[in-house]
């Protein structure tokens, strides 16, 4: 689930209006296009001074293969040791304009929001070998997207990326069934039988 998302060059002008101080190299350099797995990707995280845009790189190479961990589940991230560290400690938010899904079939679906042109995922990371990585968490599908997968990102308010950062009120939006989402598609198989 989630693995893959895109960026809108545009939506810098909104995160702007919560992060103040933007790296204009950071804008210029990842504020368009696709992000795949192991991509370095623009991060929100918090300092000393508020809220600060960053990069860091997706996925956590905890598996002996090749495989990346790139999302984890809300219900059991808290029970897992390779996450315990980045969910207490270095939580993330992960700003993206919407992010893709494909369904039974295969064919591609694009997420967003109704209302805003930035959608602000939770996340935390941690340091593997001298690099930082992220992992985007998930949670149980809401209405507008149980059609095509059973899970998709835990999104937050805007009025809430402060809290992402507040230990009491985590454990609250762990629990909290993110907003309806707009689902497009380029083409839909229709079905003869429901």
């Amino acid at each position: 689930m989630c693995g893959r998302y895109y960026i809108d060059s545009d939506m810098a002008d909104e995160i702007e209006k919560v992060v103040h101080d933007i790296d204009q190299r950071i804008r210029q350099e990842h504020f368009a296009g696709d992000i795949f797995p192991t991509n370095v990707a623009p991060i929100i995280e918090k300092s000393e001074y508020g809220l600060k845009l960053d990069v860091c790189k997706w996925g956590y190479p905890l598996s002996q293969g090749k495989n990346l961990v790139i999302n984890a589940r809300t219900e059991s991230v808290m029970d897992k040791t390779s996450f315990r560290n980045g969910i207490l400690y270095h939580r993330i938010l992960i700003p993206a304009s919407g992010f893709y899904e494909w369904n039974r079939l295969k064919e591609k679906n694009v997420f967003s929001r109704y209302d805003a042109p930035v959608l602000y995922m939770a996340g935390f990371c941690d340091w593997f070998e001298n690099e930082r990585r992220f992992v985007i968490m998930t949670t149980a599908a809401n209405e507008s997207m149980i059609k095509v997968h059973d899970r998709m990102p835990l999104i937050l308010e805007k009025e809430q990326l402060e809290d992402w950062f507040d230990d009491r009120k985590m454990e609250q939006i762990l629990h909290q069934v993110p907003v309806q989402l707009k689902r497009e598609t380029e083409y839909e198989q229709q079905s003869l039988f429901l």
